[in-house]
């Protein structure tokens, strides 16, 4: 996203991605209102939602065999109020597709980044490792968008606070039926959690347990797990088969954790690289497009003359740390005093009063659809920035 919109601005920009395509089980598939409002801005958005997705306009989850809609997106002052749910390779494909109209945009598949240029205190390019060998990349700036493993935050040597997660999430897909229930998100039954997101022909799957639970459950067989998912979800037990071995099980370690500090002089790092999310609410991927759009807003205008000082580069953090951190905030309430005290225990457990609450009172579920659907600060593209989409390009680079 960020290289798209310095591309677009005029900006010179090198994409590195380490794999050969974007496709990737473990990446998440919602796309929140916020991001469809960029899009729009952006005049994308309806070549976007020409991609297969499904439209999620509420949020349902099953406790105990008890129904309950906790949130309501409808009420959302936006011109898509839903979630679309939309595998993000494809999300990605269709990103790069239109940053490849622009001729300053470049991306390198297959392409990863070994380590960080210094000269005289500041970082002024990577070394990277692609098709061809390696090879030395010289960039006014160097941003990291590598995920919460980031490779370029390693190598800034950025100092990380750890604010721990007591769960981790296996990622499985089970194939779809007619007859299988509408979308509900969450189904808990005696300890068992599981995720379910629509894409189309199949169910991707998100089971949860207990943080370093995975070896114990291998321990007990594949044929315990299957079982545990039939009972969260007992419509599955029919096919459950399909979950052959362990091979078709990913597991994804939930992180969450922030950066002290997101920049360096002539480096940058946002989205996970920047700030690890829990699953939770699925916002991670929105908060790292949000970061993107104001990382552009901010900074384009300088990257088109030449390396940004790094008072500006810190600016990004100012205005996105205060979102994360309530975001994390919350998250970790969540995962501390909820899913901690029910998942993996095999008894019922009572739906909590707050979700009681949006239950009863549907004009509360605005508050949940709310911050799930637009965050705590949602960016726009800026007059600025939309005012470099119109002027020509620049030879100012970025790589990252």
């Amino acid at each position: 996203m960020l290289g798209y919109l310095l591309a677009r601005a005029g900006v010179e920009v090198v994409v590195l991605e380490k794999h050969r395509d974007f496709f990737r089980d473990f990446r998440g598939d919602t796309v929140h209102p916020s991001t469809l409002e960029v899009m729009a801005e952006l005049g994308l958005l309806e070549r976007l939602l020409q991609r297969p997705h499904q439209e999620l306009r509420a949020v349902r989850a099953d406790i105990d065999g008890r129904d309950l809609a906790l949130a309501d997106f409808s009420h959302l002052p936006v011109c898509k109020p839903f979630v679309a749910l939309m595998p993000q390779w494809d999300f990605l494909d269709f990103l790069a597709e239109e940053a490849r109209r622009f001729a300053a945009f470049s991306l390198l598949m297959e392409t990863e980044v070994l380590g960080l240029t210094e000269r005289e205190g500041r970082v002024c390019g990577l070394s990277a490792r692609g098709p061809q060998g390696t090879m030395a990349i010289e960039a006014d700036l160097v941003v990291g968008a590598d995920g919460r493993h980031s490779i370029v935050r390693q190598a800034a040597g950025l100092p990380v606070r750890e604010l721990g997660a007591p769960i981790d999430v296996l990622w499985l897909r089970i194939s779809k039926r007619p007859s299988d229930p509408q979308q509900n998100l969450g189904r808990l039954e005696r300890g068992r959690f599981l995720i379910t997101l629509d894409r189309g022909d199949y169910w991707q799957c998100a089971f949860v347990i207990l943080k370093g639970g995975l070896a114990a459950l291998q321990a007990r067989g594949l044929e315990a797990l299957r079982g545990d998912i039939a009972v969260a979800a007992p419509f599955f037990s029919d096919r459950l088969g399909e979950i052959a071995g362990w091979d078709d099980v990913k597991l994804l370690t939930v992180k969450v954790d922030r950066l002290e500090r997101w920049s360096r002089p002539g480096l940058l790092c946002i989205g996970d690289a920047a700030h690890a999310m829990s699953p939770i609410g699925g916002v991670g991927i929105n908060l790292a497009l949000q970061d993107a759009v104001a990382a552009a807003n901010l900074l384009a205008a300088q990257l088109r003359s030449g390396p940004v000082p790094e008072t500006q580069l810190d600016a990004v953090r100012r205005r996105r740390e205060p979102p994360t951190r309530l975001t994390q905030a919350v998250q970790v309430f969540i995962q501390d005093r909820i899913l901690s005290r029910v998942v993996g225990r095999d008894r019922p457990a009572a739906p909590p009063l707050p979700l009681l609450l949006l239950n009863a009172f549907p004009p509360l579920r605005r508050i949940p659809a709310r911050f799930i659907g637009l965050g705590a600060r949602p960016e726009h593209v800026s007059p600025a920035l939309a005012r470099l989409f119109q002027l020509e390009p620049a030879r100012a680079a970025i790589g990252s």
